[in-house]
Order: C-alpha cells, then sequence, then structure tokens
C-alpha cells in the first residue's frame, strides 16, 4: 500500500565551481563555487512556496574528511508576491556540512542556521550514515531534526528518520 506525497519539492540550480589546490590551517582547498537555486514545492496558491538564492561553495579535505561551507543569500521578491517572507529565519542563510570516510562507511553531518538572534534564530541538523550492502548499492540512514525538511512546513520544527539504499557514492 502506499500513500499520495504531500509535497514534492524541486531544486533547479546552475553553479560554477573552481578546482582549487591551496592550503589553509592543514586543510586542502578542493574548491570555489557561485552559483544561483531555485526552490519550489510546485503547488498552488496558498500552499505554494517557492525561493531563489545566490550560493556560494567553498570544499575542504584532509585524511577522510570533507568540509563544505555554503553561505547564501535570499534574492527579495515583491512583498505581494512573496509567499515565505521569513523563510531564512527558519531555512538558514548558509550550512556546513562534514563528512567522514572510515572503513568504506561515510557518517555526515550537515547544520543550516539563520544567523540571527531572538525569535528569528532557527536552523537544523541532519545526521547520515552510509555504508556498502553489495557491490555499488550502499544502505542510508538518516536523521534531521529542525527547520526546513520540507518548503510547506519550512516554520515547522521536525524530526525525520530515514532509511534507503543509495545506488552511487556521492563523495
Amino acid at each position: 500500500m502506499s500513500r499520495p506525497f504531500r509535497e514534492t519539492n524541486y531544486e533547479p540550480e546552475a553553479i560554477l565551481v573552481f578546482d582549487t589546490h591551496y592550503e589553509l590551517l592543514g586543510w586542502e582547498g578542493r574548491l570555489l563555487g557561485i552559483g544561483v537555486d531555485h526552490q519550489s514545492n510546485g503547488r498552488g496558491n496558498p500552499l505554494s512556496r517557492s525561493w531563489n538564492r545566490i550560493i556560494g561553495n567553498i570544499g575542504f579535505e584532509r585524511d577522510g574528511w570533507t568540509v563544505m561551507l555554503r553561505p547564501w543569500w535570499r534574492i527579495p521578491e515583491a512583498k505581494a508576491t512573496d509567499d515565505n517572507p521569513d523563510i531564512s529565519n527558519y531555512v538558514g542563510r548558509g550550512e556546513i556540512e562534514i563528512v567522514h570516510e572510515w572503513h568504506g562507511q561515510e557518517f555526515g553531518m550537515t547544520l543550516r542556521d539563520s544567523f540571527r538572534g531572538g525569535s528569528n534564530q532557527h536552523g537544523s541538523a541532519r545526521f547520515s550514515w552510509s555504508f556498502p550492502l553489495a557491490g555499488n548499492l550502499r544502505g542510508y540512514a538518516e536523521l534531521f531534526k529542525g527547520y526546513g525538511e520540507s518548503l510547506i512546513d519550512y516554520n515547522h520544527n521536525a524530526t525525520y528518520l530515514g532509511l534507503g539504499v543509495s545506488l552511487l557514492d556521492w563523495y
């Protein structure tokens, strides 16, 4: 038995990435990038959610560790058509992703933050674990806590646990 999806999010983006090779505090700088990102849920009003961002990417590696910094700036919209004017206070204004590879397994943590204080201080944490099953097939487990897991509920604090399989190794 299956249930219909509550929401399907779309996120096309265009990114210009430069391969870099420099050292910073013992880490090897691997990439610098800049991109334009559009995220929407494809729904009509009043459930429509969308936003556009300019995103920077800075990547570092060292001894089985990968660190990605992704600050972003929301492209302003007209107040009359903005269907989520406070989304940056919930989904955040940037994230850091840390991945550690160990004996064929990958452990990941992604932290987002609004970089605001008081009632505008929100964010999220995502923990993931990927492990070999057979050949290129990998098992995957993920725990999410915070805001912005889906666009329709971007301003609701939620906790999700996901299990699945992956056909590709992302790192």
